[in-house]
């Protein structure tokens, strides 16, 4: 029996690609949402938490057109800019 990883090298480790964000008061919080069912709920609940709870001045919901395609470079750049944090998810 063969068991094949399907994970990509990654470019860099982990650790490289990881900004930690010591508070959230005041940042912008942004969440791209894969299509996937009930991800969409769980992205409008985590951001009125972070608003009411831990004093968020923002949050971002962008919508990709389909799981199964990358979100667009304008998207992409956009959240860069106005993000101070973005979170990719899955629902089901």
């Amino acid at each position: 029996m063969q068991v094949y990883d399907p994970t990509a090298p990654m470019a860099a480790p982990a650790e490289d690609l990881r900004q930690r964000v010591a508070d959230l008061s005041g940042k912008v919080i942004g969440f791209i949402d894969n299509t996937k069912p009930n991800f969409n709920l769980l992205a409008q609940d985590l951001g009125e938490l972070l608003l009411e709870r831990y004093g968020v001045k923002a949050v971002i919901q962008k919508r990709k057109r389909s799981v199964a395609t990358a979100a667009p470079n304008e998207v992409l750049e956009e959240l860069a800019r106005e993000c101070d944090l973005v979170i990719t998810g899955s629902g089901d």
